[in-house]
């Protein structure tokens, strides 16, 4: 009995072989490999800045950010310190010669304090020496949903840290570098006076 027993699974375990063997490929797809990109986030990012530009968006996040749905998303964990990933990406689309950024944080930032988030003075500390004025800040629930509504027309690229601090997330909203509201703005009133 064990004797047929063993056969009978030599025997399955052959059809199984055969099936996934060249001349049937599709029955294995679900165990081939997908190919992992060889490039680090910086280089991807690099790659990535020349084709994003005015309505792109580039997000920096804590570990918890949520994964997002959207097909237009894409999100990269990157295994960094938050502070040198912010740093990397301010300085990339700062050199940049086609983009600028509006650079939104969580309103809830402002509230944190120091015995509820461990780190929070420091962190904020730091990003106040790298942003200056620039920021706005905006609930985190609304700038979630105003990536939500983006994406479904234009890429978004999210770049999560190993940092372990909520409220922390900085939204790079992007936009021309050479041209700008004023312009826009006048070249649609010519347009309207042609017409």
């Amino acid at each position: 009995m064990n004797r047929f027993f063993n056969f009978l699974l030599l025997g399955a375990c052959c059809f199984q072989f055969a099936a996934c063997s060249k001349s049937a490929p599709k029955c294995c797809d679900s165990v081939s490999a997908t190919p992992v990109s060889t490039l680090s986030w910086k280089d991807e990012l690099k790659a990535e800045i020349p084709l994003l530009g005015h309505r792109n968006w580039i997000v920096i996040t804590d570990m918890a950010y949520p994964l997002q749905t959207q097909p237009g998303i894409k999100t990269v964990y990157t295994h960094e310190a938050y502070m040198e990933i912010l740093d990397f990406v301010y300085r990339e689309i700062e050199n940049a010669p086609h983009v600028k950024a509006a650079i939104y944080q969580d309103r809830e930032l402002l509230y944190l304090n120091e015995k509820d988030a461990a780190g929070i003075d420091a962190l904020r500390g730091q990003m106040q020496t790298l942003f200056g004025d620039r920021r706005t800040f905006v609930p985190h629930e609304e700038l979630i949903n105003r990536l939500d509504e983006v994406s479904r027309k234009f890429n978004v690229v999210i770049l999560k840290s190993n940092l372990t601090v909520p409220y922390t997330s900085t939204f790079f909203e992007l936009d021309c570098n050479y041209w700008d509201g004023a312009r826009e703005e006048a070249l649609r009133q010519a347009i309207k006076k042609g017409e």
